[in-house]
């Protein structure tokens, strides 16, 4: 009985006629050896960026419905040459846009969810030996509008069709030949691993590293499909996403990672009452902004003035978000009679991530030891089961990396 594989090319990959070609070459082994392949693909190269700079130039705020039409043809152009090429080395291939194979969108233009995948039309051509090149980054909603699922969301499709289609492995190819880490282009001493769970692997990506889309491993996690990253430009073994159950050995800390374009977010002198900071993360939620790191001040009653008390709230959120955050927020300052908000973008976050942190103690005292030893100081800090977030001043971050890393025995030497 054929197997069912599913396959990702990014931009890169496909990034020219030449780059186009080697992909259809290494389909066609896969095709001859009995696969039944269905192969997500990217815009090539720097299309999608090309893509939103002419918008630019027609409109400063064009609307998000008008973007995915645009957007959404990067694709297209894609999967169209990378059948022809598959023709041209006697490959049967046909490509398709999200919508013709049934993806299925909420309505959230630029960054929606996909909802359900009618895979009769992707099984059909797939009985019939061909290879199904289909534009990944898109869908259509419910009333037929081209929808994109945001920037990195042909992960995402790859592995929605991977679960639709029962497939138990989703092949990602890329620039590099697997998870590292971390960046490899920021720590010379990266090493890349056989093996990482899908919680190591959501942390990591929530938090700056761009291998892989958050959503994409959120998908294979749900319906336990194993995401195999490798490089499109050798044929090394490359990395396996997979089960916390499968990992061999659960070493504590597995990556360290650096995210440098988020700020924090102050908003002083707030009632310090129940609900008020439901509010206010309420609000930033119903924008969509993401928010990371929080911290809240502790209060104590103005005994002299009478005063009701009041507090301080600071997060973290995208650089790109803090126009849109004060002025979502202004009104709730107003209302209460608050105090300020204030943005500071001189921030950096480095992180520690492992399942191994579970079992281990003295995690988090050893990184605040390392950097304090350092004379990086620490100005807020997250934790969760699996991992720990400093928030630190940006222009120490790449030193934080580098120290982290070490302090955790990750460096090649080790």
């Amino acid at each position: 009985m054929s197997k069912i594989l599913v396959q990702k090319f990014g931009g890169t990959s496909v990034g020219d006629p030449e780059r186009i070609r080697r992909v259809a070459n290494r389909i066609k082994s896969y095709h001859d050896k009995g696969y039944q392949l269905v192969v997500v693909v990217s815009a090539m190269g720097d299309t999608t960026d090309d893509l939103i700079d002419l918008a630019a130039k027609i409109s400063a705020n064009p609307p998000k419905r008008e973007m995915d039409m645009l957007l959404s043809t990067g694709e297209q152009i894609s999967v169209s040459l990378l059948a022809m090429a598959l023709h041209e080395i006697h490959v049967p291939a046909r490509s398709f846009t999200g919508g013709q194979v049934h993806i299925v969108t909420d309505g959230n233009f630029s960054n929606a969810r996909i909802e359900s995948i009618d895979t009769k039309r992707l099984s059909a051509e797939l009985d019939k030996g061909q290879v199904c090149i289909v534009a990944g980054f898109q869908g259509i909603d419910q009333n037929q509008n081209i929808t994109t699922l945001g920037r990195g969301g042909s992960d995402t499709t790859a592995v929605a069709l991977a679960a639709a289609l029962k497939a138990k492995e989703c092949e990602i190819y890329t620039d590099v030949d697997g998870v590292y880490t971390t960046d490899p282009n920021k720590v010379e001493k990266a090493r890349k691993l056989d093996q990482i769970s899908y919680d190591e692997m959501l942390e990591l990506a929530s938090l700056g590293a761009g291998v892989l889309h958050s959503r994409s491993v959120e998908f294979a996690k749900k319906y336990e499909v194993i995401i195999h990253v490798k490089s499109s430009f050798n044929y090394s073994e490359g990395t396996k996403v997979v089960s916390e159950s499968q990992i061999m050995e659960k070493i504590t800390v597995t990556g360290v990672t650096l995210k440098s374009d988020d700020a924090r977010m102050t908003v002083a002198d707030i009632p310090d009452k129940p609900g008020v900071a439901a509010e206010i993360f309420q609000v930033l939620a119903d924008k969509k902004i993401n928010i990371d790191v929080i911290v809240q001040s502790s209060s104590r009653p103005d005994r002299s003035t009478g005063k009701d008390r009041t507090n301080t709230i600071a997060f973290t959120l995208p650089i790109a978000a803090v126009a849109e955050a004060k002025e979502t927020l202004q009104p709730l300052i107003a209302k209460w009679g608050a105090g300020n908000i204030s943005a500071d973008a001189n921030i950096a976050i480095v992180s520690a991530v492992g399942v191994g942190m579970k079992s281990h103690t003295g995690v988090a005292a050893s990184m605040f030891k390392a950097l304090a030893d350092n004379g990086i100081n620490i100005e807020m800090i997250s934790t969760s089961e699996i991992k720990i977030s400093c928030v630190i001043a940006k222009d120490r971050g790449k030193d934080a990396l580098r120290l982290i890393h070490t302090v955790f025995g990750l460096d090649k030497d080790s």
